[in-house]
């Protein structure tokens, strides 16, 4: 896989324009310290009253870049009085592609980076709510068990266990047949880019740490978890696997989105409005 994709520099700092004239009002581009690299992130500051609310910190995936979290959350939550933190991590955008760096199951490193440099330069928020999309589902609710400064965690949607999503199409990845098709191949080659993995029996054993299954009991804050029923890459039985392995939870609430509700698919897809209904909604029980 090449370091840096040609798509890569033009679409690094363009957003949608409104994302920009919120940007122009007082949201700030910041360079987080991680090691001997950077990590990107974006603060947009909510309007009078938002520091009474909680900080929404939202990241992504498996094959996310900082420009699409405004109009996938960050702008909904300006406009209801929300100030919202995004950042990349290792495995994502600019530190993947110019830094070289891969995932890590890990999560709660990067996680205390961007926070340690955010809480240097601002006030602490009253609550920060950690929001993962993706394979952030895993990511998020991983950091917020070492990360005692998380009051809530969001999967969105659930990635209970990431190795077992994976391994099937990484498996299949073997048989040079499989590989004609875009799924099989696509999950390989970019797992094997962002992981830093060599082969399939590489990228199946390092996928294999991604499971919330040993540290889901370290989980105190309110937790979120959404999932399509008809989800593509994570089966719906994740989900109960995950609700009950959460006995630590202060709180867990379950959002299951089936075909009628046009939200079955993973991430609600053409669905934003319904997965920010049921986020809101559970940020005003949870935190109001």
């Amino acid at each position: 896989m090449p370091a840096t994709p040609t798509s890569w520099p033009p679409s690094a700092g363009n957003e949608p324009a409104s994302a920009a004239n919120t940007s122009n009002a007082g949201g700030a581009r910041n360079l987080k310290p991680y090691g001997a690299a950077q990590l990107r992130a974006i603060y947009y500051p909510g309007p009078q009253g938002a520091e009474a609310k909680p900080l929404i910190m939202y990241g992504g995936g498996f094959d996310s870049i900082l420009e699409e979290y405004f109009p996938n959350l960050a702008e909904a939550a300006l406009k209801r009085g929300y100030s919202v933190l995004t950042y990349e991590g290792p495995g994502q955008g600019r530190a993947l592609r110019e830094y070289g760096l891969t995932f890590t199951p890990q999560w709660e490193k990067p996680v205390a980076a961007v926070l340690d440099e955010f809480l240097r330069t601002h006030a602490k928020p009253s609550k920060i709510v950690l929001v993962g999309m993706s394979l952030g589902g895993y990511l998020a609710p991983r950091a917020a068990a070492f990360e005692e400064r998380i009051d809530g965690v969001v999967s969105y949607d659930t990635m209970y266990d990431f190795g077992a999503v994976l391994r099937p199409s990484v498996t299949a990845a073997k048989n040079p047949d499989a590989l004609k098709s875009i799924n099989v191949s696509w999950a390989y080659y970019n797992a094997l880019w962002t992981m830093g993995t060599h082969d399939a029996d590489e990228t199946i054993e390092a996928a294999a740490a991604y499971t919330l299954a040993p540290i889901a009991d370290r989980i105190r804050q309110d937790v979120l978890m959404l999932a399509g029923k008809e989800d593509h890459f994570v089966p719906i039985s994740q989900t109960p696997e995950y609700e009950k392995a959460l006995v630590n939870a202060r709180s867990v609430t379950t959002r299951v989105f089936d075909r009628p509700s046009g939200g079955a698919g993973h991430c609600q897809p053409g669905a934003l409005a319904l997965y920010h209904a049921a986020f809101f909604d559970w940020l005003l029980e949870k935190f109001s």
